[in-house]
């Protein structure tokens, strides 16, 4: 759900080693789904203080309604455990707990925990 995931900023969580890790340490699998997060303008005004976070979180929100993600994503990922990463150190201000917030109103039932 990052929306630049190929970075070299990124280390070990870059899109070209991520699977590999994943997969060779916990037989995990790896979906990168770009819907999930923000565009590249509102994550640069809120990143260099052009959009405070309260602004952010009401255009993300509004975002994700406009994209519908609620019925492009299959809700049945959600069955198992599942992670969602982005560079955010915890869920006060970060997209990851505004997605799983948006998902849990519309389909109910997601348990989050935030590492």
């Amino acid at each position: 759900m990052r929306l630049n995931n190929a970075s070299q900023l990124a280390g070990f969580a870059r899109r070209a080693d991520l699977p590999f890790f994943l997969k060779s340490l916990c037989d995990a699998e790896y979906l990168h789904e770009p819907s999930l997060a923000p565009t590249r303008e509102m994550l640069h005004a809120y990143r260099n203080g052009g959009m405070g976070w309260p602004v952010y979180e009401r255009d993300f929100t509004r975002l994700m309604r406009e994209r519908r993600v609620e019925k492009m994503l299959n809700k049945d990922l959600f069955e198992i455990p599942t992670v969602l990463l982005c560079s955010e150190a915890g869920p006060e201000r970060c997209h990851r707990r505004l997605v799983l917030e948006y998902l849990n109103r519309e389909w109910g039932g997601i348990r989050a925990v935030h590492l």
